[in-house]
């Protein structure tokens, strides 16, 4: 069993950076792959970024390549999003999630663990 409590959301205006955290306790956190996805209000949960075990695999969700990069601690079991020049559409409530396939986040909302959520808001 994993327990994932993100950290780090807030209100910033659209051009600024956030860093999210998830930590991550009470399983073999480096056995699985790790995610972010985000929920927007009145949208369904869609996916943001994936990484894989070792770190040196990575996914993103088209609207935030090349603006957002996901990476991981395993010692420090802890996996962050840092997200740079932030839109109004990026606007949601963001949830870390763990499972065994880094690709399959990319296509599946069937997690095998999920954070609670913290919520990132984007002023224009």
């Amino acid at each position: 069993q994993a327990q994932l409590v993100e950290s780090g959301g807030g209100a910033v205006q659209a051009g600024d950076s956030l860093r999210l955290s998830c930590a991550a306790s009470g399983s073999s956190f480096s056995s699985y792959a790790m995610g972010w996805f985000r929920q927007a209000p009145g949208k369904e949960r869609e996916f943001v970024a994936a990484i894989g075990w070792f770190g040196t695999t990575t996914y993103y969700a088209d609207p935030v390549k090349g603006r957002f990069t996901i990476s991981r601690d395993n010692p420090a079991n802890k996996i962050y999003l840092q997200m740079n020049n932030l839109k109004p559409e990026d606007t949601a409530v963001y949830y870390c999630a763990a499972d065994l396939s880094a690709q399959r986040m990319t296509r599946d909302l069937n997690m095998a663990f999920w954070g609670e959520g913290t919520l990132v808001t984007v002023s224009s």
